[in-house]
């Protein structure tokens, strides 16, 4: 995995992670339980989404739970695959790690605990005065543990490892519980779930109504729920127009409709 302590170059906090294996097979420490801080630290996003993009989806997915301060992530080979968000209160980075660990963003499981040390934008927001300081410590941790720090002492086991040179048998990782992606999140496709529809709703009305963007293809009612529909467009592009002008429309007035895409 890729060494994300290095990181505190830019700013970023250190992930709390516990002893690797050696590679000589040793057992390691006990691990010392998780103390609860501002900033959350991510591994295991999928590598092949742009950052800007992850950058934006992360900011989206934990803003539910308060605000985000910052959000770090970069492409390079420290830190591929790893991202941290920080939020402005412990309290709230501890709501957000028990109800968003194992989901999979963009079809990888995020596996999440708690940094090691506080992020330069939560020493902005919560202790300005105390910042120089904090800058300083980070720097000369970075000077002491370049090259003796448990992430980069771990990757150098699995190096080993793959050359045959090192006699540690793979651990597999536990499985994660399956976690179901949110509406909101879900890939784009050329069927688009309707809910919150009123209950009188006509296909007619549907028909009228989606058949002002261009390559509808189909609406389908369900009978035995009338609060949701599908369509269906041509293509995905075409869907996807729909979807982010008709998303939150008052069709009868009131209640606004909830347009998604559909699960494949």
């Amino acid at each position: 995995m890729a060494d994300a302590q290095t990181a505190s170059i830019t700013g970023t906090p250190v992930p709390n992670v516990p002893p690797a294996v050696s590679a000589q097979g040793a057992a390691p420490t006990p691990a010392q339980p998780e103390v609860a801080c501002e900033t959350l630290y991510i591994q295991n996003l999928n590598e092949k989404v742009r950052i800007d993009v992850l950058k934006a989806s992360l900011r989206g997915l934990f803003k539910s739970y308060g605000e985000v301060l910052d959000v770090v992530a970069h492409s390079n080979l420290r830190m591929r695959g790893q991202a941290f968000v920080s939020f402005a209160s412990p309290e709230i980075a501890a709501k957000a790690l028990k109800e968003v660990r194992g989901f999979p963003l963009y079809s990888k499981p995020m596996q999440i605990s708690f940094a090691r040390t506080r992020s330069d934008a939560v020493v902005r927001k919560v202790d300005p005065q105390s910042f120089e300081v904090h800058k300083g410590r980070r720097e000369e941790h970075k000077r002491l543990t370049r090259y003796t720090n448990p992430l980069k002492q771990k990757l150098r086991a699995k190096r080993l490892a793959a050359a045959g040179l090192a006699g540690v048998s793979a651990i597999p990782a536990p499985k994660r519980p399956a976690v179901q992606m949110p509406d909101e999140y879900l890939p784009p496709n050329k069927i688009l779930f309707l809910q919150n529809l009123p209950e009188n709703v006509t296909k007619d009305q549907l028909m009228a109504l989606f058949s002002q963007y261009p390559n509808l293809h189909e609406v389908r009612l369900v009978p035995t729920k009338k609060d949701i529909a599908f369509v269906e467009y041509l293509d995905e592009a075409s869907a996807g127009v729909a979807k982010d002008a008709l998303h939150n429309y008052k069709l009868d007035g009131e209640n606004k409709i909830k347009i998604t895409f559909a699960r494949k």
